[in-house]
């Protein structure tokens, strides 16, 4: 039995919510660019609960814009899918079936163009979203007459000129528009973009300013990991348990966060799906969210990842597995990396309580999350991420961070490479060769080349031009990342990571 609107009544899976008959006759609110698990892992899962809950009730058009793939999945099961949630959240297995509805259906911007541009004369649409990858919200000549514009923001500009003209410039009928693309305040770049589009293709002053004036761009930050679909014979298996074949199936994690910025109130009650979900925040200033993603997830992975690829774990799992890591981990992120990032607009409870929600996602026994994936870019990563951390931490306590040195250290040791045949750069380690995926490869390989380790660790952190700092500079860092790194090299990660835990001083 297929899954699809006809085939719900037979259904009898335990578990899973069914949506009421009247779901499906729900007017469509929402116009969606993007068909990524991303988006239907999270805004659409609050979209279909608020929809449940009787909040928000409205349905998603999905606008498939690459030309890749097909739609036919989707117009097959009337556009439902299961998502599987399966994580740990307070300390806890969690473990949760959903039969999303929120999808009325999907149209390909190539061949169904004429039908989306109809979608702008529909009165109950409000609200528009994107996950075009960052490469989406860029500025391209693009023709905004075009059957359909080549770019996303030619597409989305597209969209809003028909609505502008259908409605004859009603300054009720703006849309509020909220990209998710992984990029800092896409709201105001994408606003931006298409606002030079529609200079560029001449469009009347009328519409510039019902544009400007009558439509509201937010910037946002998604979080949650979604890797879609199961694998095979987890999917096998969930389609036997749940009585019925789904071929959109996809999973994610637990935790939820889909940050929006905005104090407008017009704009709150249009995303009134927030009221369902604690994991929508409506905020005038979303900066607080990334900075903590920024340093307590993404920068305690980047403290994390050298250590653990030379301590043999494969994945984040594996690691987190063994008392040794996670004990370095959670001392790294509670001891030294919370206070760094505790300020005048995140409070240290605030940071702890995000840090926790970080370890219990890293515990997560269902994700298989790669080390090696993690350290590409490693170096980018670590002055992005860490280094202003590490200024912090210096600003506020002025001692050494014997955990951050450790994790740099290991940075340093995994970096050291030589350049093979085909072009690439590798490390070894315990015999074993791996790739050192970093535009910067060529650059640690040149000073491991001619460099022992205590002078080396002093080059690499005096060079200014390549960390916007003088690291050599913060007292003992230099003397506690050469002894790190010695032990290291002697001893092992594993062995390093001990003796830090013991007295805090030897590794």
């Amino acid at each position: 039995m297929n899954l699809s609107k006809k085939t719900l009544a037979n259904m009898k899976t335990p578990g899973i919510e069914m949506p009421a008959a009247g779901y499906f006759e729900l007017p469509e609110k929402v116009l969606q660019f993007g068909t990524g698990v991303l988006l239907r892992g999270l805004p659409d899962y609050f979209i279909d609960k608020a929809n449940k809950q009787g909040i928000f009730n409205g349905r998603i058009v999905v606008v498939k814009s690459t030309g890749a793939g097909a739609t036919d999945a989707f117009a097959e099961q009337d556009g439902l899918y299961t998502q599987c949630i399966q994580g740990i959240e307070d300390g806890r297995k969690v473990e949760e079936k959903i039969l999303n509805a929120s999808v009325s259906r999907v149209l390909a911007a190539k061949s169904e163009w004429e039908e989306i541009l109809r979608c702008a004369a529909n009165p109950d649409m409000q609200l528009i979203i994107s996950n075009t990858t960052e490469v989406g919200i860029t500025l391209v000549k693009d023709n905004v007459h075009a059957s359909p514009p080549e770019s996303f923001p030619g597409k989305l500009l597209a969209f809003l000129y028909q609505r502008f003209k259908v409605f004859q410039g009603d300054k009720t009928k703006g849309m509020v528009i909220v990209p998710t693309e992984l990029i800092p305040d896409n709201g105001k770049k994408l606003e931006a973009i298409v606002l030079e589009l529609a200079h560029q293709n001449g469009l009347e002053t009328a519409f510039l300013d019902w544009l400007e004036t009558y439509n509201y761009f937010c910037n946002s930050l998604v979080d949650r990991i979604v890797p879609g679909k199961l694998p095979a014979v987890q999917h096998q298996q969930m389609e036997a348990d749940n009585g019925y074949r789904d071929e959109l199936m996809i999973m994610s994690e637990v935790y939820r966060l889909w940050a929006i910025e905005s104090d407008n109130e017009q704009v709150k009650a249009v995303l009134s799906f927030a009221k369902a979900d604690t994991g929508v925040v409506i905020a005038p200033d979303i900066n607080i969210f990334r900075e903590l993603k920024l340093r307590l997830l993404n920068g305690s992975h980047t403290f994390s990842c050298g250590l653990a690829h030379l301590a043999d774990f494969p994945t984040v799992k594996s690691a987190m597995d063994d008392a040794t890591f996670n004990a370095f981990i959670g001392t790294l992120m509670l001891q030294e990396m919370v206070p760094a990032v505790a300020s005048d607009t995140i409070s240290v409870e605030a940071a702890k309580d995000f840090a926790f929600k970080v370890l219990d996602r890293y515990r997560n026994p269902y994700i298989e999350h790669l080390w090696l994936s993690i350290t590409v870019q490693y170096s980018s990563k670590m002055k992005m991420r860490n280094i202003p951390l590490l200024l912090r931490h210096y600003e506020k306590a002025g001692n050494i961070p014997e955990y951050m040195a450790l994790g740099f250290a290991a940075h340093l040791l995994f970096m050291k490479c030589t350049q093979g045949d085909d072009g690439k750069y590798y490390g070894e380690y315990n015999g074993k060769k791996y790739l050192v995926n970093d535009d910067h490869a060529a650059w640690y390989a040149a000073k491991w080349a001619d460099t022992e380790a205590p002078a080396l660790v002093q080059k690499v952190l005096s060079d200014t031009a390549f960390w916007d700092t003088n690291l050599a500079q913060l007292p003992g860092f230099s003397e506690a990342v050469t002894n790190k790194l010695d032990y290291l090299i002697k001893k092992g990660s594993m062995a390093a990571m001990k003796s830090l835990q013991t007295d805090g001083v030897t590794a």
